[in-house]
C-alpha cells in the first residue's frame, strides 16, 4: 500500500485535495493508497503534521506490514513523508519498503545553491517559502532532523528512495544534496531531474506521463521485492 503526502508548504493543500493526491497515486501504481489530510499552521503547528503521520505510519505497519508500504510525497509532502521514515527509525518501528519524493521541501533553511540560482527562474515557485517554514516551525529549530530532514543521519540500509526535480525547480538542491547524501552511504537511490522543470512534476507539465511511469516502476518494483 502507498501513504501519499500532499505539498502546500506544509500550511495549506489539504482537505480534498489529499484525497485527490491519493486517488491520483492509487490509479497510477494500481494499489492501495492512504491520503493524509493532516494539521497545520496556524492552529496546529509542528509537530502536529508529523505526528499525525507516524499514527498513520502506526496503523499502517500493524495493518499491512512494514514491508508492504512505500511512503512518498509531493514537495512540503516529501519533507513529511522523509521525516516520517526518520522519526520511526528514531521510534525503533519497521521502516517501509520505499520512499517517494517529489520535488521535496526538505530543507527549510533553505540553504542549498538552487535557492539562489532558480529564483524567479521557477515559475511555479519564484521565491522563498521562508515565512511559511517559520510558521511552521513555530520557534523549532530549523535544522532539526524532523524538520528539515535533508540533515538527517542515514545509513546503507535506508529505504530504497525516488528523487524527482527538475532544472528550473527552486527546491533543486534538495533533491541533488539528499541524492548524494544516500550515495556517500551506499543507500539505493534514484535521482530523475527534468529538463526546464519547475518545481512541481506532479502534474500541470508535459513531463507528467514519463514521471507517473516511473513512479510506477520504481513503486512496484519495490513491493515485488
Amino acid at each position: 500500500m502507498y501513504i501519499d503526502l500532499h505539498g502546500g508548504a506544509l500550511v495549506f493543500g489539504g482537505g480534498e485535495a489529499s484525497r485527490e493526491g491519493a486517488r491520483i497515486a492509487a490509479s497510477r501504481c494500481g494499489i492501495e493508497c492512504y491520503g493524509i489530510d493532516y494539521r497545520m499552521p496556524p492552529e496546529f503547528p509542528y509537530p502536529a503534521a508529523l505526528d499525525d503521520c507516524m499514527c498513520v505510519y502506526r496503523h499502517a505497519v500493524d495493518t499491512y506490514g512494514a514491508d508492504r508500504i512505500v511512503i512518498g510525497g509531493r514537495s512540503a509532502g516529501g519533507n513529511l513523508a522523509l521525516a516520517t521514515v526518520l522519526r520511526a527509525k528514531d521510534e525503533g518501528l519497521k521502516l517501509p519498503s520505499a520512499i517517494v519524493l517529489l520535488s521535496p521541501e526538505i530543507d527549510l533553511t533553505e540553504s542549498g545553491d538552487s535557492f539562489q540560482t532558480n529564483k524567479t527562474i521557477d515559475v511555479n515557485l519564484p521565491n522563498s517559502l521562508m515565512s511559511a517554514n517559520l510558521l511552521y516551525a513555530n520557534g523549532a529549530d530549523l535544522c532539526h532532523r524532523y524538520i528539515s530532514p535533508l540533515f538527517g543521519q542515514f545509513f546503507k540500509e535506508f529505504p530504497p528512495t525516488f528523487i524527482q526535480s527538475g532544472t528550473r525547480d527552486l527546491l533543486l538542491s534538495n533533491a541533488v544534496r539528499l541524492h548524494r547524501a544516500l550515495r556517500r552511504v551506499g543507500a539505493v537511490t534514484e535521482l530523475h531531474v527534468f529538463e526546464a522543470m519547475p518545481h512541481g512534476g506532479f502534474g500541470g507539465t508535459p513531463e507528467d506521463e514519463e514521471l507517473a511511469r516511473e513512479v510506477a516502476r520504481f513503486v512496484n518494483g519495490a513491493l515485488s521485492q
